[in-house]
């Protein structure tokens, strides 16, 4: 991914995170909180292989869609 579209997928990814927070269910292995910022990171980087990063420019609106799906199915 170029430089621009790795800024802008980093963005969305706060902007979704921003969103799910206190969203996402409990979990017993984060007694805490889960981390929603690093939740739609995760996802993306099991979903597609890699990190958002290390993906092609030719998958940037795939993983936006995903973001998508992933703020509305929080669970």
């Amino acid at each position: 991914m170029n430089k621009e579209n790795a800024s802008k997928l980093w963005k969305i990814i706060q902007e979704a995170g921003d969103y799910l927070k206190g969203k996402l269910p409990n979990h017993p292995n984060h007694p805490k909180g889960r981390n929603p910022y690093a939740h739609v990171a995760i996802c993306v980087k099991s979903k597609f292989g890699s990190s958002y990063k290390d993906l092609p420019d030719n998958d940037f609106e795939k993983v936006v869609e995903y973001i998508d799906f992933l703020k509305k199915n929080p669970d």
